[in-house]
């Protein structure tokens, strides 16, 4: 049973930065795509960011220059580094396997307001 702890979220104003991290506890965590999602309240949960297991990245349109998905395999861990925030970024950010995903983490909060 994989554990993904997400960590990092809280309350900035428009236009500040976040930088969420992501434990797991999968073997072998390096060979997997791993990606950042979101769920506003009343939507669905989307994929925004991914990363493959050679370093490649793919961003949703909404996100493209503002957001850096990384990983750091010797830990175990992806990183989401959240620029320009907008109120619209707002919603649980959560982490998981870009593909099939694992059971899910608590996620964290990302709320931006002024």
């Amino acid at each position: 049973q994989v554990q993904l702890v997400e960590s990092g979220g809280g309350l900035v104003q428009p236009g500040g930065s976040l930088r969420l991290s992501c434990a797991a506890s999968a073997m072998f965590f390096s060979v997997y795509d791993m990606g950042w999602y979101r769920q506003a309240p009343g939507k669905q949960r989307e994929l925004v960011a991914r990363i493959s297991s050679g370093g490649s990245t793919i961003y949703i349109d909404t996100v493209k220059g503002r957001f850096t998905i990384s990983r750091d395999n010797a830990k175990n861990t992806v990183y989401l580094q959240m620029n320009s925030l907008k109120p619209e970024d707002t919603a649980v950010y959560y982490c998981n396997r870009a593909t099939t995903p694992w059971s899910w983490g608590q996620g964290t909060q990302v709320t931006v307001s002024s």
